[in-house]
């Protein structure tokens, strides 16, 4: 098996972003591994910032918050070692990442674990990502909060 050289972390900037955030920048510290984080602006919400008589507002704090999300990223890289390239990329979230997937060894990403009815309704971008892109994907599950926490 060849060694990860370029490792791709997709991040929306949540709790369940950053436990996989962790994990791949540890990863790359391990191998060495040049890392990209990416952040998709959905296309869903740059739709309906597109209906709203405030668009601009809205689409300027979709993008303050994607570029938020790879800064931490880049920061958390620095604080290791790990130069962290970024991308901010307008779409579908699972549909940009796989399109990506081409020119990395690793896409290292977390999941909400939704199952039942939400699973059914919302999907699990993690999921379309691990079916349709071009190179492994490893999928970092933020651990369940037990009642005493």
């Amino acid at each position: 098996m060849e060694p990860f050289r370029r490792i791709l972390i997709p991040t929306d900037g949540s709790d369940n972003a950053k436990v996989a955030v962790a994990k791949g920048l540890e990863l790359a510290k391990m191998t060495g591994a040049e890392v990209t984080a990416i952040s998709v602006m959905d296309a869903v919400g740059l739709a309906y910032a597109a209906q709203s008589t405030t668009m601009s507002p809205i689409y300027q704090l979709l993008k303050d918050g994607a570029d938020s999300a790879v800064g931490q990223v880049r920061k958390e890289g620095e604080k290791l070692g790990v130069p962290v390239r970024t991308v901010v990329k307008e779409g579908n979230p699972a549909d940009e990442i796989a399109k990506a997937s081409g020119n990395y060894d690793l896409i290292v990403m977390g999941t909400l674990g939704r199952t039942g009815l939400a699973h059914l309704l919302l999907g699990s971008v993690a999921e379309k990502v691990v079916r349709f892109a071009s190179c492994p994907v490893m999928v970092v599950r933020v651990p369940k909060k037990t009642g005493s926490e």
